[in-house]
């Protein structure tokens, strides 16, 4: 089968004719029909990523399909089913195989093409917000890098949630697009100096940051006393540092949140999650923001996009008509 494979974290992945992978106990195997695209694809690439899996590795964490085979100790499933699954690696090929565990059935109306960028987005601005930082009803969010994948997921959740949603992201397209998903209030990165705006505003109870400097400073330093900050990546490049006197002066909380992790040490918060967004999408109240839908011989392009930040929301990769 065709797959995107990584040879060298020295050298870009390239496509290649690979065996049909065999599932195993507990697993199922899966005919892949969309694959989202994840910033932690680009660091997966340089061996940067928190997880690195051993090489040549096929790329791809999210996936969408229907269920080709199924081990005969898995229960809950059957063939023919559409699930969406975080396989962390392997879903960018024709078939993947995946624990069950890691699988979810998906709602009849849901697109494939949804469905594959649904799961790790939603689920860390979810997570994040509801369960690491608690956010209340008519509390201040600011959402740094509310434009991308999962930012623009933190801002709709949050204001599912009744917060307050201040998005800080570049130019009027992103913004525009952020005010869309329920932004009260929107911030051009560009020409903002970002910690007196969000100061002249009274500051903020919790800062959502996927980017880290040097907005990430600027934030932390509006927050208000018993403020959180949520570290959730580092798109720009560059870790932030937090001063350990305004932590405690201000009496604040830095939050990290790593979702993958959950699977290994607190699946079912992941699943509760998950399960609540998926009903939330059943009602109508969320909807994924897909920019660019590309078949698979344009994968690449989907990684150049989402390396120089072209693209708001999610990159889907469609590997089957009709996705």
């Amino acid at each position: 089968m065709r797959a995107v494979r990584l040879e060298s974290t020295e050298s870009p992945p390239t496509f290649q004719q690979i065996r049909e992978p065999v599932h195993g106990p507990g697993e199922v195997l899966i005919d892949v029909a969309a694959c989202g695209l994840n910033f932690a694809d680009l660091l997966m690439m340089k061996g940067q990523y928190q997880e690195r899996p051993a090489l040549p590795a096929t790329l791809g964490m999210e996936i969408a399909g229907t269920i080709r085979a199924i081990s005969p100790d898995v229960t809950g499933f059957h063939v023919g089913q559409r699930v969406a699954a975080f396989t962390g690696q392997g879903g960018l090929a024709e078939m993947a195989t995946c624990p069950a565990a890691r699988c979810i059935a998906l709602p009849d109306n849901m697109p494939m093409t949804e469905a594959s960028g649904f799961l790790v987005a939603y689920g860390t601005s979810h997570l994040a917000l509801r369960h690491r930082a608690s956010l209340q009803p008519n509390e201040t969010l600011v959402v740094l890098g509310a434009a991308g994948g999962v930012g623009l997921t933190a801002v709709e959740t949050a204001a599912q949630m009744g917060a307050r949603v201040v998005a800080v992201a570049r130019g009027v397209e992103k913004l525009k697009i952020a005010e869309q998903a329920g932004a009260s209030v929107c911030l051009d990165s560009d020409t903002t100096d970002l910690r007196s705006a969000l100061k002249d505003m009274g500051g903020v109870d919790v800062v959502y940051d996927a980017i880290g400097e040097p907005m990430a400073s600027a934030a932390l330093h509006a927050l208000r006393p018993e403020g959180r900050f949520l570290a959730i990546g580092f798109a720009g490049g560059t870790v932030p540092r937090f001063p350990a006197n305004i932590l405690l002066v201000k009496n604040l909380t830095v939050i990290g949140l790593y979702w993958g992790g959950y699977l290994n040490f607190a699946p079912k918060a992941l699943t509760d999650s998950l399960q609540e967004l998926l009903s939330w999408y059943a009602q109508g109240r969320i909807k994924p923001h897909i920019s660019h839908v590309l078949p698979f011989d344009q994968v690449f392009e989907g990684f150049e996009l989402l390396r120089n930040r072209k693209s708001t929301g999610k990159i889907v990769i469609s590997l089957r008509d009709g996705a």
